[in-house]
């Protein structure tokens, strides 16, 4: 593959040296925040990869969507604009593919948290709350991640109805609160866990990144994926869309 890269972080140094190491993609372009981006662009790129910042990505999409390029979005914070990003992918014909995690442990991790809230939900006994720990010079909170799990939580488990993401003093968590936790200390590349609770015992489910690889290989596993998909089924798509197709293969 051809790959446009936005965003010359930390993240895109590393989708580069999996990209070089790959021996069989390339990049053939890396834009930047000084960059004038439109849809011109992205000419002779096969996929785009954005992993910038939120206010780049908003400001940077309709270009993306324009370009008629396959996009595959790692920009974490946007969540709660995916709707109508959505709805202009759609419109267009154009093919997307996001993600707030590309890594595979990651995904592996939902799956196994989804089913854990599912199988607690008829016992009262049992409460479940996130905690989600990342490096000081991490700017969102809670992680996108830590985000996404809660959204699994809340659909396998009816007993709870919302997120809270703080208390405020002397106020107490309702039983239907999901509470998600976020401590932000030293140098932690990023830790996720549900923890569920009774009388009798507790249950602990851990995800520990160990450094960057495993974000960029999805990411660029996901961009192999959505190429393909492209060519017969342009449309919008997440890490539960190529999951399930791995698993159904």
């Amino acid at each position: 593959m051809k790959i446009t890269l936005v965003g010359n972080g930390r993240m895109g140094h590393q989708i580069a040296d999996i990209v070089a190491a790959s021996g069989v993609h390339s990049i053939v372009r890396v834009l930047d925040v000084q960059d004038t981006i439109d849809a011109g662009s992205f000419s002779g790129s096969e996929v785009i990869i954005d992993f910038t910042v939120r206010n780049a990505f908003l400001a940077n999409y309709p270009a993306l969507i324009a370009s008629g390029v396959p996009v595959v979005v790692g920009t974490t914070g946007c969540d709660d604009a995916m709707a109508s990003v959505r709805e202009e992918v759609l419109r267009t014909g154009s093919s997307m593919f996001y993600s707030a995690n590309y890594s595979l442990g990651v995904n592996i991790f939902f799956r196994t948290l989804r089913e854990a809230a599912r199988l607690i939900a008829p016992f009262e006994q049992f409460d479940i709350a996130l905690v989600e720990q990342h490096h000081t010079g991490k700017a969102d909170f809670p992680s996108g991640t830590a985000l996404k799990a809660a959204e699994e939580i809340l659909k396998a488990n009816p007993r709870k109805k919302s997120m809270t993401r703080e208390l405020q003093e002397g106020s107490k968590l309702r039983s239907d609160e999901l509470q998600v936790a976020s401590v932000r200390l030293g140098s932690v590349f990023g830790i996720h866990s549900a923890l569920i609770d009774s009388e009798s015992d507790t249950i602990e489910l851990t995800h520990t990144a160990k450094n960057r690889t495993g974000f960029a290989s999805g990411a660029l596993r996901a961009a192999e994926w959505l190429v393909g998909r492209h060519a017969t089924t342009p449309g919008f798509y997440t890490m539960d869309d190529f999951m399930n197709d791995l698993f159904s293969a």
